[in-house]
């Protein structure tokens, strides 16, 4: 666990919360991997606009935090595959209902 993580465990579960899934990208992450495991360049793929060393700070939060599970198969060239294990996998509904809200915002205000 991380030390922000470990000190915002001491204050308000709502802080807490925020310091493991809160920025950018790292929901939207733990959306694409709730559809099964993908390696790095598929999830790269699908984010555009994030870069290779974003992505892999905030797998790193994520596997530290224990949302994402890191796999490296023995191979040349190594593969490494992401998934979600069963702590990250339950925010599965949490992350649909942050999905369906933004799709209704956005009809609301008019942005296509």
């Amino acid at each position: 666990m991380r030390d922000t993580v470990r000190k915002a465990a001491q204050s308000c579960p709502t802080e807490l919360a925020m310091e493991v899934v809160g920025g950018k990208w790292k929901i939207v992450i733990l959306e694409h991997l709730g559809s099964g495991t993908l390696r790095f360049g598929q999830l790269q793929r699908s984010l555009p606009g994030i870069t290779a060393r974003m992505l892999t700070r905030q797998l790193r939060e994520l596997e530290s935090d224990g949302l994402v599970t890191r796999t490296v198969h023995a191979e040349v060239p190594p593969r490494v595959e992401y998934a979600l294990s069963e702590r990250g996998a339950s925010l599965a509904p949490i992350i649909a209902q942050l999905r369906s809200w933004g799709e209704d915002y956005r009809t609301e205000v008019g942005v296509d």
